[in-house]
């Protein structure tokens, strides 16, 4: 018999109750929702659908200069229809209308459908656009019927500033394929695009005045192939390289302003710079010769600050980008810039002594400051990324946070304004799966739910400081993006999740809405090579680590799985509760939809030992990116060779110490520990690994130690020992410290990543 007592039952009467009204509000919103990206601030369906015919006329308030390219060609390619603009506002026709009465903010917009037509009004004509792209998204063909669904919605954005950041100083794209994605990001209400014209590896911007900066500037003598990470790196001996005439300059910013979008150039200072010193050495500490990189990182070689002639370069070529770009924004870099070469450079020396200033980071700020005041002499503001903020911030800088949230926060509180664009969310170079056929990426891993769920705003901050956070970012950096395919399987459709973020309200988000609407969007990426990954199999170790859970946010479809090595098919097993793990084995599984099969194979080896499952105890925690939860070391799931699944923990300048509890007295024969070696990642194997072991947890006993670890990538540490009894065992790991001379990195502190204890 089971019995409730009646505190315990009235409990369950309301969480039913809330469950349930739950469930009724999420089912009305699905009912409500007009399937729009990003989610309009307020939606009513109404009765009836307006029918598009051919007679329906489209008006225009006077002297409005909205581009409706994308509307038309959208409405043409659904059904043939190409409507005829009207003199005056038609009443059974489409209006935009300009009503500076409208209560809503600027870039806002208010949709009427009815069966008798429609009317978009706003207070200004960049909320006339986004009211058009919000129009274009409720249009559905049914038979040779084009409607448009009865709906009043009032929207604005959440966030003045809506951008993504593109490098073409890596990897360059034709002015076609940048119209492209401009009218897609148009299309979801993103209104910036950061150009990243000029880094160490190319300048791809024409300067009239210094013609060296096309000839050699814009030209690598060769291309790294594969990873960075890889050792030896290996190149394809190919000459790479290219501009932008400042025509094709002109035509992109035009073409991107038509459609409410700006854009922002960004010019490398004072680090990111080696492309120009190859063309013109004098710029330099050192004199050179320098060469144009042609492997991605960061480089000791920078601009000379004690060097007016550096100043003057600058100067001269910001004159012609200030005469390209009319954005009230310049970009000016400001980051990864090395102050080895200012530390030994008599010029820098003098500068800090005659300045004094109080070191190098000092010399930094005086860079970013100097060429702040020049811009500002100009009429324009800088923006710079967040390492801006050492040594004294700019007057007048807004800053980039892309470290992390801590940039964003800083420059908030000292009261200047600033875009969020932190890498572990909104960094579209990174994963998007962890499948292992994925094309290759910069590392990390962002899934669509990622981004989608990050909130760009700072808890820490007050009110008032909160005013200083004007919007969100996502970049896409290209070294690995080596075309336009790969570099919009990467894009989309996780920008577009960026753009709900950043244009919607935060009370309204729900990721289960925002994948239904997903799906019936993706009809407007057709001719790009968007990804579709957000649908794979994920799994996680559950319930202790003695099961495995499988999960896909695919519609109705099944999970078919082995773990017996086999390929599933649509025989095999289908999962509906997680998998009981008795002993290692490999799970395999499979998407079907309608009896076929969907997507990629899913594949997880998972490692059963004594360790599986128990309690570890760590000396002190991971840090950054690899501060996770200790248990990860003893759940079974071994870390990937991309370092980014979740399962490694990784301490900088640090050491690594854990003990594991085996809950009783056990006889073992032996341990293991995986460590990471990728020297270009600065992540180097521990200089002592030790096995120790304990009865009580006192008293402990080294058992084993290790101090080579030979192999690229992953060592996988195993200690074979004599048979011995113990409950409690110990590994540490020293960390190597200081990145030595002579390697990527030197002087800066090691990572030390450690995955997976297993023992036997």
């Amino acid at each position: 018999m089971i019995k409730f007592s009646l505190k315990k039952l009235r409990s369950i009467l309301i969480l039913t109750s809330l469950t349930f009204a739950t469930t009724i509000a999420a089912f009305a919103q699905e009912q409500q929702s007009s399937g729009i990206i990003p989610k309009p601030v307020k939606e009513v369906k109404n009765q009836g659908s307006f029918i598009i015919k051919p007679s329906t006329k489209l008006f225009f308030a006077k002297n409005s200069k909205i581009n409706t390219s994308f509307f038309n060609q959208y409405l043409k390619d659904l059904s043939g229809l190409s409507l005829i603009k009207s003199t005056t506002a038609a009443p059974n026709g489409i209006n935009f209308l300009i009503d500076t009465t409208v209560h809503i903010e600027p870039e806002g917009y208010v949709l009427d459908v009815s069966p008798k037509g429609i009317n978009i009004k706003a207070c200004d004509e960049r909320g006339l656009f986004y009211g058009l792209q919000s129009l274009t998204q409720l249009i559905k063909k049914t038979g040779k019927t084009v409607a448009v669904q009865a709906y009043h919605i009032e929207d604005e954005p959440r966030f003045a500033y809506r951008g993504m950041h593109l490098d073409v100083a890596r990897h360059m794209f034709s002015v076609a394929a940048i119209k492209k994605w401009l009218d897609v990001l148009a299309f979801y209400k993103i209104n910036t695009f950061h150009w990243h014209l000029t880094d160490d590896q190319g300048w791809r911007i024409a300067i009239k005045k210094y013609p060296l900066l096309q000839s050699i500037a814009a030209f690598r003598n060769e291309t790294l192939i594969g990873h960075k990470r890889a050792n030896p790196h290996i190149f394809d001996g190919k000459r790479y390289g290219g501009y932008y005439t400042q025509q094709e300059v002109k035509d992109i910013v035009k073409y991107a302003a038509e459609r409410q979008i700006t854009t922002i150039p960004e010019i490398e200072m004072p680090g990111h710079a080696r492309a120009v010193l190859a063309a013109y050495p004098q710029l330099g500490c050192t004199g050179g010769p320098y060469q144009t990189a042609t492997f991605w990182g960061v480089f000791d070689d920078v601009f000379c600050a004690g060097n007016e002639e550096t100043f003057k370069f600058l100067e001269d070529v910001l004159d012609e980008v200030t005469a390209l770009f009319p954005s009230k924004y310049i970009h000016i870099g400001g980051d990864e810039c090395p102050k080895t070469r200012w530390q030994e450079c008599p010029k820098c020396q003098k500068r800090i002594k005659d300045e004094k200033l109080k070191d190098e980071h000092e010399l930094q700020s005086y860079f970013i400051a100097r060429m702040e005041k020049y811009l500002h002499s100009k009429g324009r503001k800088i923006i710079g990324w967040d390492e801006i903020l050492e040594g004294g911030l700019a007057p007048d800088a807004t800053v980039m946070s892309w470290r992390g949230l801590e940039g964003g926060i800083a420059a908030a509180k000292l009261k200047h304004d600033v875009i969020m664009t932190p890498e572990k969310f909104v960094y579209l170079d990174y994963y998007q799966s962890l499948n292992k056929t994925e094309q290759i990426a910069a590392g990390g891993y962002l899934p669509l739910q990622k981004i989608y769920e990050y909130e760009p705003m700072p808890a820490e901050l007050t009110e008032k400081e909160q005013s200083y956070i004007k919007g969100v970012q996502a970049n896409v950096w290209t070294e690995y993006l080596s075309d336009a395919q790969k570099a919009e399987y990467m894009i989309f459709p996780r920008i577009l999740a960026l753009a709900e973020m950043a244009w919607s309200k935060k009370e309204h988000k729900n990721y289960r809405d925002f994948l239904a609407r997903l799906n019936a969007n993706l009809r407007f990426l057709k001719g790009l090579n968007y990804a579709t990954s957000f649908y794979e199999i994920t799994g996680e170790s559950v319930n202790n680590a003695s099961a495995f859970k499988l999960a896909t946010d695919l519609p109705n479809a099944e999970i078919r799985y082995t773990i017996n090595e086999a390929e599933p098919t649509k025989n095999s097993l289908k999962y509906a509760t997680p998998i009981e793990i008795l002993k290692s084995a490999t799970i395999k599984a499979r998407l079907y939809k309608n009896g076929k099969p969907v997507g990629k194979l899913y594949e997880q080896a998972i490692i059963k030992s004594l360790a599986t499952g128990k309690n570890v105890v760590l000396a002190n925690p991971g840090q950054g990116n690899y501060n996770l939860d200790k248990q990860i070391l003893t759940n079974g799931i071994q870390g990937s060779p991309l370092y980014n699944n979740g399962e490694w923990l990784g301490f900088s300048g640090t050491d690594f110490e854990a003990t594991v509890d085996l809950a009783k007295i056990t006889t073992i024969s032996e341990v293991g520990l995986n460590t990471l070696n990728y020297q270009w990642q600065k992540m180097h194997p521990p200089k002592l690994l030790t096995v120790e072991i304990s009865i009580d947890n006192t008293n402990f006993k080294e058992v084993s130690r290790q101090t080579v670890f030979g192999a690229e990538g992953i060592n996988y540490a195993l200690h074979k020992l004599n048979p011995v009894k113990a409950r409690y065992v110990k590994l540490k790991a020293t960390n190597l410290g200081v990145v030595p001379q002579g390697y990527y990195g030197a002087g800066t502190k090691a990572w030390l990543l450690v995955d997976k204890i297993r023992i036997n």
